[in-house]
């Protein structure tokens, strides 16, 4: 269950990633009013707050420990 939450918390991290990049590309090539930016930043900021969310439940549950070691 462990490496559950960190797969978890590591496939957000670069979700969060890939949406910002995308925001970035739509904020480069979309020189008209177009809604795609800030859609791809909404979903960057969902997505944030779910990382913050399996963090917190990952600490409370125990799964994850601050200056763990990761084979531990």
């Amino acid at each position: 269950m462990q490496l559950a939450i960190q797969g978890a918390i590591v496939l957000t991290l670069l979700a969060i990633v890939g949406s910002l990049g995308s925001g970035l590309f739509y904020l480069m090539r979309d020189r008209s009013e177009s809604r795609r930016t800030l859609n791809a930043l909404t979903v960057r900021i969902v997505l944030s707050v779910v990382l913050f969310l399996l963090i917190l439940l990952g600490l409370a549950t125990g799964m994850i420990a601050p200056n763990s070691s990761p084979l531990a």
